[in-house]
């Protein structure tokens, strides 16, 4: 219908494009979430990291605390921008020797 109001979901109208991004979660961020992947609708990659940690709790955050965080391959800042089925990868230290 012309002119008829859109419901909003998730902050977007219905019918607009929505934006998710791939969660990809190694190691330690994998365990502590128990995945290796989550589809979450984010417009930064803070906004993802938000997300992931408002749905896998404080064991999860305490763990994001000293990982890296990458967006298609090269290193992230939480105010980068993410699109439709961009891949953020949160990766652990690496350990041994």
């Amino acid at each position: 219908m012309h002119g008829a109001p859109h419901e909003l979901r998730g902050g977007h109208r219905l019918g607009d494009t929505l934006t998710v991004a791939v969660l990809r979660l190694f190691a330690s961020a994998r365990e502590s979430a128990g995945t290796d992947r989550d589809d979450i609708e984010a417009d930064t990659v803070g906004a993802v990291l938000d997300e992931a940690r408002r749905r896998y709790g404080p064991g999860f955050e305490q763990v994001l605390a000293g990982c890296r965080v990458w967006c298609n391959g090269e290193p992230a800042s939480v105010d980068d921008a993410v699109g439709v089925d961009d891949e953020v990868a949160v990766l652990p230290p690496v350990s041994g020797g």
